[in-house]
């Protein structure tokens, strides 16, 4: 994946690099932002007696156009939890629960959307352990977290766990524009400017996770495209044979 970005790089111009500047820049906004969020105890993860077995769930950094039949990892993240029984959390739905509550911490979340600013990890990794806490599963599917270091950083050292594995959907760069191009909607030339710029940016910001995570011998990739069950056959083996807890 990342050979194909690299290979953009002569495309960038420098209005892209002023965006991927802004993008670096508003996800280090957190560390002045500081929230409440009430938790349980110290170590409440471990608390029930059992490690909780956890799993982070990323793709390519391309929401909007990554959603090809049988790709979405909204629909393999489904098919994971019936087959292996786990407690499917997504970042992004606890942010727009917490901000639909009308609570005091989803006002704050509200309005710092508004402001243009990167909702704070901190407040992301509570809302996250205070799911996991509050479960009776010992099994954690945890969807579109960490995208940054930041994030990931803020990840363990507020909840003192590391991931079991991690699932890397890639979404080759040539199959984004496929699917671009056997599209009506809008102007063609500006999707594949905007696939690009996400590539920057994914590699600038997303990137660094995938590679941690390789390191430690806990990425699995996962070639999205094809079938629903042509993509989860790649899934199933990544489970199979796990000690799994609960």
């Amino acid at each position: 994946m990342w050979r194909r970005v690299a290979s953009l790089s002569p495309l960038i111009s420098s209005s892209t690099s002023s965006y991927l500047n802004q993008a670096a820049y508003k996800f280090k906004i957190w560390e002045s932002f500081t929230t409440d969020i009430p938790t349980q105890a110290k170590g409440g993860l471990f608390s029930k007696g059992k490690a909780p077995f956890i799993t982070f769930v990323l793709e390519t950094f391309l929401p909007k156009l990554s959603g090809g039949p049988g790709s979405g990892k909204g629909t393999q993240c489904a098919k994971i939890v019936n087959n292996f029984g786990f407690k499917h959390l997504s970042a992004g739905e606890l942010l727009r629960r917490e901000v639909a509550s009308n609570s005091e911490y989803g006002a704050m979340i509200l309005n710092t959307i508004k402001e243009g600013k990167i909702v704070p990890s901190e407040v992301t990794v509570k809302l996250i352990q205070k799911e996991m806490e509050s479960s009776d599963s010992h099994r954690f599917l945890i969807d579109g977290f960490p995208r940054t270091e930041e994030n990931r950083i803020a990840f363990e050292k507020i909840t003192g766990a590391e991931p079991d594995l991690v699932i890397f959907f890639d979404c080759p760069q040539e199959e984004m524009v496929k699917r671009v191009l056997s599209r009506n909607e809008g102007r063609v030339d500006d999707n594949i400017v905007t696939i690009k710029k996400r590539l920057i940016v994914f590699e600038a910001l997303n990137l660094p996770v995938i590679n941690y995570y390789s390191k430690r011998g806990k990425l699995y990739t996962i070639n999205a495209v094809g079938t629903v069950d042509e993509i989860f056959e790649q899934v199933r083996p990544v489970f199979t044979g796990k000690q799994l807890i609960g």
